[in-house]
């Protein structure tokens, strides 16, 4: 079994190689009655990027971790792809449904660290 942590930073590398940008962490553990521990939110800029990314994630985090998710939803658009790791939850959207949505602002006394992009 692997820790959040070993998931989280793998989960974020498969971001990185797609190009996925605006990536963020949101820290869920000290929130009570939240559905995971970690949201993990990027963003794609545009469908093939979004499905490239999910597919990125859900390769690595398998090869690598011996991981999968319990659920992915959103494929068949690829405008937001939410990915199930029970602890983890992986959203890699389209910039407009991630301004949107804006789920990274839900908890305002969670732990957010914004990850830099890769140029």
């Amino acid at each position: 079994m692997k820790t959040n942590n070993e998931l989280v930073n793998k989960i974020v590398e498969a971001i990185q190689e797609k190009k996925g940008s605006r990536i963020v962490v949101v820290d869920l553990d000290k929130i009570d009655g939240a559905v995971c521990r970690y949201f993990v939110i990027c963003q794609g800029n545009s469908p093939m990027q979004v499905e490239a990314i999910a597919d990125s994630v859900g390769d690595m985090v398998r090869e690598e971790l011996g991981e999968k998710p319990t659920h992915v939803v959103g494929l068949e658009n690829a405008v937001w792809v939410a990915m199930d790791y029970i602890d983890v939850m992986v959203h890699v959207f389209v910039p407009d449904m991630r301004e949107y949505y804006s789920i990274e602002t839900l908890w305002n006394d969670a732990k957010i660290t914004e990850i830099p992009d890769i140029d």
